[in-house]
C-alpha cells in the first residue's frame, strides 16, 4: 500500500479506545473457531488485483486467515493484464459467453502473463504481508488435466463455438496443494491446464476455482469481483440465493456475460458439497475478513437448496 494510505489508515483506528479495539477481535471468535483447520478457495480478481491499497488488504487478510489456522487456497485471473498485454502486440482480445477466445498466439501472452508476471506479484505481496506463499500452474504436480472446450450456443444446443486452446477441467489431483498446505504454505494457483499429448490450455480462473472447491471438499469458496454481488433487475443486491432461483436467473437473462461461468461455478461447487459460495465485492477494503469473520453479508451467497 502507498505509505499515505497505510498512514491513514493507522490515523483512523487510533481513535478507536483499546477496549473497542479487544471488543471487535472478540467478536470473530465464533468465527475462527467454527472455521479453523477448514480450507477457503479464493478466485481473486477484479479490482482488488490492480488497485494497489486494495492489493495490500488482500494479502493481509490471506496471511491473516492462515495464521489464525485457516487454509486458504488463491486462484487467480488476469483478464486486464492478458488484455493489456495482447495491445502492445496489436491484438484485441474477444470473447464468447464469457470466455476468452484464445488462439495460439494469444495462448502464448496468456501464458507469461499468468504464470509469469501476474502469479509473481501475488506471492511477492502475500510473502512481504508475512505469508510464505508458492506460485503453481496445472502443469505442478500434475495439478490440472484438461481437455479441448466445447462450447454449446446457450441458445441453440446444436450449435458449438470453437473458443481455440480454452480448455474444460478433465481431472484435478490436489495432492501438491494438500502437500503444500500441510506445511504451512499459501498455494497460489494459475488457471492453465495440459492436454493428454501435453498441449496448453487457458481455463476460466472462476471454474478452476469451483473444481478446486469441489475437490478439496472446501468449506468456502469466495470469489472476488468488480459488482457488489449478484444484483436482479432493477439493480438490487441478492444476498441469499438458492439453486432453483440462480436457474430462474438464468432463465430470464438476469444473468449474463462474465457473470455466466462465475455462478455457474458456484452453483457447480454448492451443489457437489461446498458448504457456502460467496460472490463478494472485491472493491470494499478487506471485503474477505469482513465476509469470513462477521455476520455482515458483503455480497452474494449460493446455498444448493
Amino acid at each position: 500500500m502507498h505509505t499515505s494510505a497505510r498512514d491513514a489508515k493507522d490515523r483512523l483506528l487510533d481513535h478507536i479506545a483499546p477496549g473497542d479495539k479487544a471488543e471487535i477481535l472478540s467478536q470473530a471468535l465464533p468465527y475462527i473457531r467454527r472455521f479453523h483447520g477448514k480450507t477457503i478457495v479464493i478466485k481473486y480478481g477484479g479490482n482488488a488485483m490492480t488497485d494497489p491499497a486494495l492489493q495490500q488488504d488482500f494479502a493481509e487478510d490471506v496471511v491473516l486467515l492462515k495464521l489464525v489456522g485457516m487454509n486458504p487456497v488463491v486462484v487467480h485471473g488476469g483478464g486486464p493484464q492478458i488484455d493489456d498485454a495482447l495491445a502492445k502486440i496489436g491484438k484485441k482480445g474477444s470473447f464468447v459467453q464469457g470466455m476468452r477466445v484464445t488462439d495460439a498466439e494469444t495462448m502464448e501472452v496468456v501464458e507469461w502473463v499468468l504464470a509469469g508476471q501476474v502469479q509473481q506479484d501475488i506471492v511477492g505481496l502475500i510473502n512481504v504481508a508475512g505469508g510464505k506463499a508458492v506460485g503453481l500452474t496445472g502443469r505442478d504436480g500434475g495439478l490440472i488435466r484438461a481437455r479441448k472446450l466445447k462450447m454449446v450456443d446457450l441458445k441453440d444446443p446444436s450449435k458449438y463455438y470453437d473458443v481455440g486452446q480454452v480448455g474444460e477441467i478433465e481431472s484435478i489431483d490436489p495432492a501438491v496443494v494438500r502437500a503444500l498446505q500441510d506445511d504451512q504454505f499459501i498455494p497460489v494457483i494459475s488457471p492453465l491446464g495440459f492436454g493428454a499429448d501435453n498441449e496448453n490450455y487457458n481455463i476460466n480462473a472462476d471454474v478452476v476455482a469451483g473444481k478446486l472447491a469441489e475437490v478439496l471438499k472446501a468449506e468456502k469458496l469466495m470469489l472476488l469481483t468488480n459488482t457488489p454481488g449478484v444484483l436482479d433487475k432493477d439493480g438490487k443486491l441478492l444476498t441469499n440465493l438458492s439453486a432453483r432461483e440462480i436457474d430462474d436467473l438464468f432463465a430470464d437473462g438476469t444473468i449474463s456475460g462474465g457473470m455466466l461461468p462465475k455462478i455457474s461455478s458456484a452453483l457447480e461447487a454448492a451443489k457437489s458439497g461446498v458448504n457456502t459460495v460467496h460472490i463478494i465485492d472485491g472493491r470494499v477494503p478487506h471485503a474477505m475478513l469482513l465476509e469470513i469473520l462477521t455476520d455482515q453479508a458483503y455480497g452474494t451467497m449460493i446455498r444448493s437448496r
